[in-house]
């Protein structure tokens, strides 16, 4: 053991800018009164805590102290008996704790309560057998105490001695369940059979067996000890199932959520048994609504996902999805995705219609609600599921079209999008659906706000609409979507106030009035009053043209030539041909002319003009060619594009099938519990066990293919071998902490004194506690653990050094200057996915951008972007098919998370210079954008430093 790890004392606070106060002054204050006492006391404390020895006010406090009565000098007494050092240096007990013994056993017998409780409690700290001793009959006769305060930790202090010195209580599991027997407050019975399971489990169990019945009355500290001790049996003698899986059953009944979490994660581990994982999962979904704490809720929900990962429990899961679908009604967005995430994943033919339902019923709701920030994230969360359960079951997909199609012209552009995504892709995908998606989008085209919808919206009814009356009806909601035309003369008009008569002219009766000179006048009863038409009057399309939005008149002019060749291919009428063609080549004509006067407040770009130009050209002369470009090769391309996303989809479902069916073959080797290694007890491990060490931060990751290797990576050496001091540190992450295991090794022939290690961090890192000093004997060596808190994903340095005293010289202090610890960002980033939508918003958000130019020897494009992705940690999103093939240059979209929610985006563009010849490295840039600036630093100095290659 470690001299940091030694003794967990009781921790208090120092205020560290104080000036220490001499051992003379502090024996004074401990002769006067008790307030200056009390000072004093605390002040004594803090001192042996920082390192100080004091021994000379020992005996002073003993004569001048201990005897008092004062409730607050005796809690501080205690705290000082258990950080004072009580032995001698070769290890005897000091003469003076005879005397502090007798005090402990004065105050076991004390009648006040509260002394005899915080007495106890202290002495579950005593590490010295001698000292406890002569103490067993007063601690014993605490069992009997009226209170239940004293009794509880009387037990307590019988356990810890038990477990510490068992000769002085040998008795104490028998001691024990004779006073569990006739206990009746619970927390004293929660102690008593703790201290059961640990010392005698067989004594504890004979105990349970003759009250299993009453499990359900007990309280809930002792419903948890229950389920701890019925899981560790269960799984160190399965046999023993049978006897106790009645008993979790009826602690999922418990009214405690912590005693109904416990019990069900208990009862799926020890059974498999389908009635048993419907009755935990009913239980995990009754805690996620009726709990109210967010955090709560997603741990909870990540307990029901991972039952959903067990083929055989999936099953059971299915038959779930409209309970699991309750926990809709909590406002927070992230409980929300991971719900719509799980019921998608568990949804089946069987209940996909019910989910549809409820998904409707929750998108109507999200119409009316405004005042939650949330709720056009949620809605679009909405839409992408009910997208997803259309493609899946493709019958799903006329119910849900009508309802969704609503929010067209809803001001969210992000759920439009989503909506205007999934009606394309359904208006392709099934034909049946096609005259009744027209019909809706005609039904909603004028109420649309947005120009991208808009444009979107466009696209799919000049592509799809293929009867007569479904063309006509298209122009004509261009045409009201455009306002009078031509465009230019009616807004010159409207400027100079010539407008309609009605609109113009208001008829009053005649006025008579006085002028100044005092003769009567009469006002005319025509009064030219204009009315201030607002510009939100205008018809949407002709607001997007005078705003300078020409890519949507583009947009429109490849629509009506569309349907202007599709017209002429349904009508025979050259008279109707040749009226239709010349609407569609004003309404392009006088765009046109608008873009290139002065009126819209942005001029048409050159991109715009040729697009209608050229569709003016088309519609003049009408070629066959020309119409299979506009009618066939247009949808042939969409059709490619939905087929390989689907093709993906698909792909990436077989693959996460193929991960959770668990299959075993005839010659897998069968493994032994006893000779299995401890990362492989994945579902045999101790879950009681993990949850303590994971609160603790000391949750063991899995290491690489070789542990030992990669143990071996982490070490930093922090001296030279020449120093007097030789120090390492083996750096290793936990989630939100770093431990430093420090290894320092005196190298000199002499003893050193009060050796630190003194540490200090630059970035969001944090020191949590001081080192404590240490002696080192010569060419003795000693490790010091130091617990760095982290705070967000930056680079981080700890840098220090180390000072010492060397015992029998008079010099100042020596000090050993350390390297700098760099801490590595990558252990904090994981890689995530997210839609192209999301990515380009974010892109735009994200104010911090780090462009890193590449720098390699790697000669090949895709070896680069790998390269790139294992050093960074980052997911492409761009498809494989993407990438495939080469063509001398490559762009690709990257995406990570941090730990604390933090996103990265990159963007990798790199080429391969053919001039150059073949072995040419690559070349290029990398542009990385984060919201915050130490991220986007932090990453580009790492692929900076990975960028080359290193030849092994």
């Amino acid at each position: 053991m470690t001299a940091a790890e030694n003794v967990c004392y009781t921790l208090i606070n120092v205020p560290m800018d104080s000036e220490p106060p001499s051992e003379i002054s502090l024996k004074n204050d401990l002769k006067g009164d008790v307030k200056l006492k009390t000072e004093a006391l605390k002040k004594v404390i803090i001192m042996i805590l920082n390192g100080e020895k004091l021994p000379g006010l020992l005996m002073t406090i003993i004569r001048f102290v201990l005897p008092l009565q004062d409730h607050t000098i005796k809690k501080l007494l205690l705290v000082f008996w258990e950080i004072v050092p009580k032995t001698t240096p070769d290890g005897r007990l000091l003469q003076e704790m005879i005397l502090v013994c007798d005090a402990y056993r004065k105050d076991l017998q004390h009648p006040n309560e509260f002394i005899r409780g915080s007495t106890l409690r202290f002495l579950c700290k005593l590490k010295e057998a001698e000292l406890l001793e002569p103490l067993m009959p007063a601690i014993r006769a605490c069992l009997e105490h009226r209170h239940s305060y004293v009794r509880r930790n009387a037990v307590l202090a019988i356990y810890t001695i038990y477990r510490n010195f068992e000769h002085l209580i040998p008795d104490a599991p028998e001691l024990i369940h004779d006073f569990l027997v006739n206990e009746k407050d619970a927390s004293c019975k929660r102690n008593a059979f703790m201290m059961l399971i640990h010392a005698d489990q067989d004594r504890a169990l004979d105990y349970l067996s003759t009250c299993i019945d009453q499990v359900q009355t007990f309280g809930d500290i002792l419903q948890l000890v229950i389920v701890e001790l019925i899981y560790k049996v269960c799984h160190a003698n399965p046999s023993e199932r049978a006897r106790f899986i009645r008993c979790i059953y009826n602690l999922l009944q418990s009214s405690s959520p912590a005693v109904k979490y416990e019990a069900a994660g208990t009862l799926v581990t020890l059974s498999s048994a389908p009635t048993a994982i419907k009755a935990a999962a009913q239980c995990y979904i009754d805690l996620i609504i009726k709990e109210s704490d967010n955090n709560v809720k997603l741990i909870v929900l990540d307990r029901l996902v991972e039952l959903k990962e067990h083929p055989s429990h999936e099953r059971v899961l299915q038959d779930l999805v409209m309970d699991i679908l309750r926990v809709l009604s909590t406002p927070d967005l992230e409980v929300r995705k991971k719900t719509l995430q799980l019921a998608l994943d568990l949804v089946s033919s069987r209940n996909v219609e019910e989910l549809v339902i409820v998904l409707k019923k929750e998108v109507i709701k999200t119409n009316n609600v405004t005042e939650h920030e949330d709720t056009d994230k949620y809605r679009q969360l909405l839409v992408r599921t009910l997208h997803s359960c259309s493609v899946r079951f493709p019958d799903m997909a006329a119910n849900v079209i009508p309802v969704l199609m609503e929010f067209l012209s809803d001001n969210n552009e992000a759920a439009a999008a989503d909506v205007l995504e999934f009606v394309r892709e359904a208006i392709q995908r099934f034909d049946n659906l096609r005259p009744l998606i027209v019909e809706k989008m005609l039904e909603v085209f004028h109420a649309i706000k947005s120009v991208k919808i808009y444009r979107g919206a466009l696209w799919i009814l000049g592509e799809y609409c293929s009867t007569k009356e479904d063309i006509q009806s298209v122009m004509t909601e261009v045409r009201r979507s455009l306002g009078e035309i031509p465009i230019v003369e009616s807004e010159i008009k409207k400027e100079a106030g010539e407008l309609k008569p009605e609109e113009e002219v208001a008829v009053g009766p005649a006025q008579i009035l006085v002028t100044e000179m005092g003769t009567y006048i009469t006002q005319s009863p025509l009064s030219s009053s204009r009315p201030a038409k607002k510009e939100e009057d205008r018809p949407p399309l002709r607001g997007f043209l005078l705003d300078g939005d020409f890519f949507v008149a583009a947009s429109l002019a490849t629509t009506l030539t569309k349907i202007a060749l599709r017209y002429v291919s349904l009508v025979q009428e050259k008279k109707k041909q040749n009226s239709f063609i010349a609407e569609a080549m004003l309404l392009m004509a006088t765009i046109l002319h608008l873009g290139k006067s002065s009126l819209p407040k942005k001029p048409i770009t050159d991109d715009d003009v040729d697009r209608i130009s050229l569709c003016l050209k088309v519609l003049s002369e009408c070629s066959p060619l020309m119409n299979d470009i506009f009618n066939k090769e247009c949808r042939q391309s969409l059709s490619h594009m939905l087929s390989a996303k689907l093709e993906e989809e698909k792909l990436s479902q077989k693959k996460e099938s193929e991960k959770r069916n668990v299959t075993v073959q005839p010659d897998d080797p069968i493994s032994f519990m006893q000779l299995t290694a401890k990362n492989e007890m994945s579902s045999k491990e101790d879950q009681f066990q993990l949850s303590l060490l994971a609160a603790m931060g000391n949750t063991q990751r899995k290491e690489a293919a070789d542990p030992l290797a990669s143990k071996l990576n982490k070490v930093t050496q922090l001296t030279g071998f020449s120093d007097p001091v030789y120090a390492e540190a083996y750096v290793h992450v936990n989630q939100y902490d770093i431990v430093l295991d420090v290894l320092v090794v005196n190298q000199t022939s002499d003893t050193l004194q009060n050796c630190t290690l003194e540490l200090a961090t630059l970035g969001d890192l944090k020191l949590v506690e001081k080192p404590s000093p240490l002696t080192l004997a010569p060419h003795d060596f000693a490790n010091i653990k130091a617990n760095v808190k982290v705070a967000s994903t930056e680079n981080g340095i700890i840098f220090g050094n180390i000072v010492y005293d060397v015992s029998g010289a008079a010099s100042d202090r020596n000090c050993v200057v350390l390297s700098d610890i760099h801490i590595d960002i990558m252990d904090y980033i994981q890689p995530a996915s997210c839609t192209d939508a999301e990515f380009r918003q974010m892109w735009a958000e994200f104010e911090w951008e780090n462009k890193v130019t590449v720098n390699t020897n790697i000669v090949d494009l895709n070896e680069y972007l790998q390269h790139i992705l294992k050093s960074t940690n980052m997911k492409c999103l761009t498809p494989e098919k993407a990438l495939s093939g080469y063509c001398g240059f490559m762009a690709a979209n990257l995406y990570a998370r941090s730990i604390f929610g933090e996103d990265a985006l990159a963007n990798v563009s790199i080429e391969k210079p053919i001039h150059l010849g073949p072995e040419a490295p690559v070349t290029g840039h990398i542009r990385i954008r984060a919201k915050s600036q130490g991220m986007a630093l932090s990453l580009g100095d790492k692929i900076n430093l990975s960028q080359k290659k290193t030849s092994l």
